[in-house]
């Protein structure tokens, strides 16, 4: 039996790629925006932006810092908000390439198992056609049928 791909399972994960990638703008946006605004040594909306991107990467190039205390509470959001998502697009890129091992190990082993499953039920339902129309043709009456039998 041929290996199928699994287009939907990997559109999934690329889709989760996506809208992780998505959900880090939005929070570098909203995060310079909020630097930009809470901090008085953020001059510029790209300084801000910069000090989110450095914020929320973990990296702390110190070149900007937040300097209030409301922006250092700001900031910690961001670290949280970036490492979730960051943790989300690296789990959903791991899933792109782990997916391909389960589908050719697992996934392929469920789907022998269903064949077979189906297979036995094929056979069982000729076996009580062929008993039905032994018993309309008055060959052998029918008796109940053999539940402990597999």
């Amino acid at each position: 039996m041929p290996l199928k791909k699994s287009p939907r399972k990997v559109h999934i994960a690329r889709q989760g790629i996506f809208y992780s990638l998505i959900l880090c703008g939005v929070i570098l946006l909203l995060g310079g925006a909020g630097f930009w605004l809470l901090d008085p040594g953020v001059d510029t909306f790209a300084d801000g932006l910069w000090l989110a991107f450095t914020t929320a990467a973990t990296v702390g190039y110190s070149d900007l810092v937040p300097s209030t205390h409301a922006s250092r509470m700001f900031a910690v959001i961001v670290v949280l908000l970036g490492l979730a998502v960051l943790s989300l697009a690296t789990a959903s890129l791991a899933a792109i390439f782990v997916e391909k091992d389960f589908e050719e190990g697992e996934e392929l082993q469920i789907e022998h198992e269903l064949t077979g499953e189906i297979r036995h039920l094929r056979e069982d339902v000729q076996r009580l056609r062929q008993e039905v129309m032994n018993a309309k043709a008055g060959r052998y009456p029918v008796s109940p049928p053999d539940l402990t039998a597999k």
